[in-house]
């Protein structure tokens, strides 16, 4: 098999994951602190593993990583600027169904609804002409805006919106300490998990059922000595951890994205068709801010003979820097977890500088 990269998984921020922190304080984080963190975390590890340092390396991150992405490779470049060491190889980065815009992100879901059948002309033509474009934090006094949006509410109220294709469920893990997990499965309600016994009548698959056994798994001292997990830093893994505390500064990175492109950074951006989560129109919409020219067309690209998703390669000309963007047909939200080999493909192209 072809190896792609060398792959580092990081837990960010601090309390996630197997990450700890030594006092309570230490556990609040920001963008900003993150971002912080995220570097000196590089620089450590690239000096104690220096055959590393001149591998080219690429940041990637999905979701809410797409604020923390071009931050930290902003962070890398002015690190390089200044001469601090080790001098990172950066040569570009990664986000999928990438934040970015909240404003924009936020206000493509109704659009988003409509182009994909779950809301009719009426319904969006009453929201687009009373609501201004403003859908999230519509005016309160706005009796005809707010009128609109009852009907989109009520049209995706049980829509799945991370793959509108697939069944809504609800939440499900493992309880801690059940010893028949294919007979019975969870419903995690925090701080009580409580059991539901399983039905007798069969249900369309839900994707979360998936997540059912990672309770289990990673909390398997065989695992996480694996992992190098340190003893006793850790009590008790949980798939979600709701205890953070989290300043969210950044709203919009966009600017980043200007910055970066203009200083020769290669962009990988891509998104699940059929993500209503961060719909992408809204990415396409930010993307467009960035004032780009289209080098290669909107097209199909192609995985063993069949369409993988569309995609459309903007140029910064001045220094013939690249961002690239690609949806993945029939994904949702993340991409990775519903086309993975579509997804390996794409980035195998991008890493060898190869059109999709």
């Amino acid at each position: 098999m072809k190896l792609i990269a060398s792959i580092i998984f990081l837990d960010a921020p601090v309390g996630t994951g197997f990450t700890y922190a030594t006092t309570s304080e230490g556990y609040h984080s920001s963008d900003v602190q993150t971002v912080g963190d995220i570097y000196t975390f590089l620089q450590k590890w690239l000096l104690k593993h220096p055959n590393f340092i001149k591998n080219r390396l690429y940041i990637a991150g999905d979701s809410f990583a797409g604020y923390l992405v071009p931050m930290v490779v902003n962070k890398i470049s002015q690190g390089i600027e200044e001469g601090v060491n080790p001098r990172m190889n950066i040569q570009g980065y990664v986000i999928g169904n990438p934040g970015t815009e909240y404003h924009i992100d936020k206000n493509s879901v109704l659009p988003f609804a409509h182009r994909m059948a779950l809301i009719s002309d009426k319904y969006y033509q009453m929201a687009k002409v009373n609501c201004h474009g403003e859908y999230e934090n519509p005016d309160p006094n706005n009796a005809w805006c707010l009128y609109a949006l009852q009907f989109y509410k009520e049209c995706i109220r049980n829509i799945f919106q991370a793959n509108i294709l697939e069944p809504a469920c609800k939440f499900r893990s493992s309880k801690p300490g059940a010893s028949e997990l294919d007979k019975n499965t969870y419903l995690e309600d925090d701080p009580i998990i409580r059991m539901l016994p399983q039905s007798n009548k069969k249900e369309s698959r839900c994707r979360n059922d998936n997540y059912v056994l990672s309770f289990v798994w990673a909390n398997d001292q065989a695992v996480q000595e694996a992992l190098h997990v340190r003893k006793g830093t850790i009590k008790e893994w949980r798939r979600c951890n709701k205890s953070l505390s989290y300043d969210q500064t950044e709203y919009s990175v966009v600017r980043y994205h200007k910055l970066l492109i203009k200083k020769g950074y290669e962009a990988l951006v891509y998104s699940g068709d059929h993500d209503m989560v961060i719909p992408y129109i809204g990415t396409l919409k930010w993307i467009a801010l960035l004032n780009l020219t289209v080098d290669d067309d909107w097209r199909p690209w192609i995985v063993d003979g069949q369409v993988a998703g569309y995609t459309e390669r903007y140029i910064y000309s001045k220094i013939q820097s690249h961002l690239t963007f690609a949806t993945v047909k029939g994904a949702g939200h993340t991409a990775p977890e519903y086309k993975p080999k579509q997804c390996l493909v794409m980035l195998d192209r991008f890493f060898e500088a190869y059109p999709l």
